[in-house]
This record gives C-alpha cells, sequence and structure tokens, in this order.
C-alpha cells in the first residue's frame, strides 16, 4: 500500500477534493478492474471516456479518483484529483507505484514504421549471447530474460509496461529493448520512463486513418525524442529523410547510421543471397543470417546502439553475426525446389523492400509470386498501393483477405483492386479466402518459383467480424510445401 500523495508525486494537479494521504492498494483504468481500495484514473480513450465510469469504479471500491473533468457530484469518504491529462498522469503513477524500475535498466526504445520488432528482438538476442540478462517488449512477445509472456499489443499500456519492467528488475535484469508505437507514444503510454536511449528506423505511410495526416504520423514518434534527457542518446537512420526531423528540439547526443550518407556507424552491402547478407561495418567485412537491404538498416542500427550502450564493436559483430532475428520477418521455407518467404509487411514501404530484395537475389528465370491483402477498420488509403507495389514487383499476384475485421473481406478486396494498373490485371487474382490463395500460389508455382506470403507475418490468428480463428501462414505454407511434394 501506498499512499495516494507519494502515488502523485510529479503529476500536474489542478485540483483535489479529499484527504491525499490516503492509502492506495492499486491502480486501474478499466472500471471492469477495479477491487477495494485502488485509484481509479478516469482515462479518454479512441472507443470509451473512462469519466463515465466513475460511479461504476466507486460502487466497485475505489476509493480515489484521478480525472481531467470533476463530476458535478461527488462522494463523501472518496478523494478526487483534476489532472490535465489523465494518460500522462497513469503513466507517471505507474511509475511511482512500481518504484521507477526504468532508472534501474538501460531502457531503450526503437520506433519508427518498419524494423521495430527485428531491432528489438536482435537487440534482445544479441545481448543474451553476451551473457546479460535481458527483457524484451514488442509485437510478438514479451521477455523477462528467458520467460515469455505473451504480447496483445505493440507497447503495452502504462501499468503493464512499469509492471513488466519491476518483474525484469526483481529477475536481475540490466537491459530492456522496447517497441515504441505512435499509438502508445500518443496515448502517454511512455509517460513516467527514463530512456537511455531510443533508435529511430523509418517512417513511411501507416496508421493515417489514426493519427489523421502524414506530419500529425511524423510528430508522433517525435515526441519519444522529445522527451530523451541530455544523458540519453539518440540514434537516426541518416538515409531517412525524416530523421533529422526527430533531432530538432532533441536534448540527448544524436547519432546515426546508413548505407548512403556519412554517418558514425556506417555500412555497405558486399553481397545479398537468400542465404544472407554480407556486411561492411565501420570497415570490417561480417556475413550475418539475416537476408535484404533492409535488415542491413537494422543490423546497423543495433550495432550502433549496443556500442552507445559500451559494448566493443568486435564483440558485438561477433555475437551479431549468429541471431536470427524476429518471427514472421522474412521467415524462409524451402521444399520441392520452391521457397515460400512469411513476412509481416503490411505497409506499402515494407512490401516493397521485401520484394525489391526478393528481386535482388533471383538468380534466373524464376517466378516471383505473392500472397497479399489489407487489413479491415484499418487505414484505407494504403490499400490500392498495396495492390499497386505487388504487382509492380512480381510475376503474378493473389489479393486475398488479411485480417478483415468488421468489413467485408470483398469491398477490401475492390479498394485494393483499383491500385492495379490495367496492364497488370492478367496477372492478378482475386481470392477472398487466405487459406485457398496461399494454396493456389503453391499449384502456380514451379521449381526454383518464390512465393511470398505478406500481411500477417507472426500472427496466428484471423480477425473475422470480432472472433480471433487460428490462422498461422507459416503453417499454412508448410502445410501447402508438403501437399505439393506429395504429388
Amino acid at each position: 500500500m501506498k499512499a495516494l500523495q507519494d502515488i502523485l508525486y510529479k503529476v500536474s494537479l489542478t485540483s483535489t477534493i479529499g484527504d491525499m494521504g490516503i492509502g492506495i492498494e492499486a491502480i486501474a483504468f478499466d472500471s471492469r478492474k477495479v477491487e477495494e481500495g485502488v485509484v481509479f484514473v478516469a482515462v479518454k480513450g479512441t472507443k470509451s471516456d473512462g469519466h463515465v465510469f466513475i460511479e461504476k469504479a466507486i460502487e466497485k471500491g475505489a476509493v480515489a479518483i484521478v480525472c481531467e473533468q470533476m463530476p458535478e457530484k461527488t462522494q463523501a469518504g472518496v478523494t478526487y484529483v483534476q489532472v490535465l491529462d489523465s494518460s500522462k498522469a497513469l503513466g507517471i503513477m505507474a511509475a511511482n507505484y512500481y518504484e521507477h524500475p526504468s532508472e534501474k535498466l538501460k531502457l531503450v526504445a526503437v520506433t519508427g514504421t518498419n524494423g521495430k520488432t527485428t531491432t528489438v528482438t536482435l537487440l534482445y538476442q544479441l545481448f543474451m549471447e553476451m551473457g546479460y540478462h535481458v527483457g524484451l517488449l514488442s509485437t510478438v512477445e514479451n521477455k523477462i530474460h528467458e520467460k515469455t509472456i505473451p504480447s496483445t499489443h505493440t507497447t503495452p499500456d502504462s501499468l503493464q509496461i512499469q509492471q513488466l519492467l519491476q518483474q525484469m528488475v526483481a529477475s536481475g535484469c540490466t537491459h530492456c529493448f522496447m517497441e515504441a508505437s505512435s499509438h502508445a507514444i500518443v496515448q502517454q503510454r511512455t509517460s513516467g520512463l527514463n530512456f537511455t536511449g531510443a533508435l529511430f528506423t523509418n517512417i513511411s505511410h501507416d496508421h493515417l486513418d489514426y493519427h489523421g495526416s502524414f506530419d500529425e504520423y511524423i510528430k508522433a514518434k517525435k515526441l519519444l525524442f522529445d522527451g530523451l534527457s541530455k544523458e540519453a542518446f539518440a540514434l537516426i537512420n541518416a538515409d531517412d529523410k525524416r530523421g533529422q526531423v526527430m533531432l530538432q528540439n532533441c536534448k540527448a547526443s544524436h547519432q546515426t547510421f546508413g548505407l548512403k550518407f556519412p554517418a558514425e556507424f556506417k555500412g555497405k552491402i558486399l553481397s545479398n543471397t537468400l542465404e544472407g547478407l554480407e556486411l561492411e561495418i565501420n570497415n570490417r567485412q561480417v556475413w550475418f543470417r539475416m537476408i535484404g537491404q533492409f535488415n542491413a538498416y537494422n543490423l546497423l542500427g543495433v550495432f550502433g546502439t549496443a556500442v552507445l550502450l559500451g559494448e566493443e564493436e568486435e564483440e558485438v559483430l561477433m555475437q551479431l553475426s549468429k541471431v536470427q532475428g524476429a518471427q514472421g520477418r522474412f521467415d524462409k521455407l524451402s521444399l520441392f525446389g520452391i521457397t515460400a518467404i512469411v513476412d509481416y509487411a503490411h505497409t506499402p514501404d515494407a512490401l516493397e523492400n521485401v520484394l525489391k530484395t526478393i528481386q535482388g537475389v533471383r538468380t534466373g528465370g524464376e517466378q516471383v509470386i505473392t500472397v497479399v491483402g489489407c487489413g479491415g477498420n484499418r487505414d484505407k488509403t494504403k490499400r490500392p498501393i498495396m495492390a499497386k507495389i505487388a504487382t509492380q514487383f512480381s510475376d503474378k499476384v493473389i489479393l486475398t483477405s488479411d485480417n478483415p475485421r468488421d468489413e467485408e473481406p470483398m469491398d477490401i478486396l475492390r479498394e485494393m483492386e483499383a491500385g492495379v494498373n490495367p496492364v497488370d490485371f492478367k496477372k492478378t487474382l482475386v481470392i477472398a479466402d487466405r487459406r485457398e490463395a496461399i494454396k493456389t500460389a503453391g499449384v502456380m508455382a514451379k521449381k526454383g518459383d518464390i512465393i511470398l506470403v505478406a500481411g500477417k507475418g507472426h500472427e496466428t490468428y484471423q480477425e473475422i467480424k470480432g472472433v480471433k480463428y487460428p490462422f498461422d501462414d507459416r503453417e499454412v505454407v508448410g502445410e501447402m510445401l508438403n501437399l505439393l511434394n506429395k504429388n
């Protein structure tokens, strides 16, 4: 139990009613999780407003309320605290409640449109290889050293983050690497965290359904860097023209990585095949198990981060050459002379990167067959662009369902089809059933061909009309390849 006034340390208060010294058992921002003795934080979300549930929270045992707008009627024996920003207050309160675990770790955030999951996963694997106890917060999974905790969001909520960090500290972790999504940054889920550094991978078209415009999306990413202390480091991709925007008004030390422009951590691709990458990094030649230019950038960002965290360059490169990368990111399966690649690419830029990588490793007349869809209830403007890119860089394309959610699959596919150039119609099929689409790609493939199944990557479900049905692209691709082998 902690005193409410201690939990509210450094929170911007507007007014208070009641006893600020009252003991608090826990913090909650979801009224369904309120129990006796908690402080309920009324947060204005995208779908609901916590202020509507204040009375319900009190009925369930909340002894204190933190809100942006005071209720018209207050109840005796309940403490009310008005704040400027409930979301920001929640982050700071969670940090106070869990005794600031981020200050006891080297915490690094990775943000950008593409590469976040691969980068944090590589950092986790690298520092584990170097003998550290490490934590991971990612889209695929959360890890406390070797213990895995399933992940439901790219970035957990403020309470979960502080809880997980506290568990990491208790387990002896010295480092934690986390993804910081634009949604999480804007929603103040990263408030109350003390970052040792932050890394910017790149920025391209995504989440405009949420942010409204590309400028707002860029500003969301920039907020992470604006909040860094002067003791922290800011590492950006020098080859992304918006990288320098992240550094404007950033108090942290500025560092860069890149393949094209001058950078502190400079790389050059020496060879790129389906077997791996050979890079020259800071005048040292190293072979990696990963494929493609986009992974060259991921590896450079990881190398730079590790060096900025005080590790020796030689040791970092030696250990980094052993790591595998993240699930569902350019996962390669080969059987019967056919290569299938499963990738999470769900943005135009990511899809183009993967397809350009495949084009770069082609050795002859093999076909590239792409199976791709777009998610429902998400940014609609990228749908025709995704289809256009798929047809531009593939020999054959099957447009199919991703996670249609509450939309009709054929409506999404028609919007995708609108981006296909008339000359490319003859090489484009529309098959709404994703399993059937993957199977059809296998039937179309000949020995030596490459099949790309894009969009879902590590996901093990397909969300249709509010229900998540079991569906794993990697399993379905494996079944398809085995079926071809038997035939």
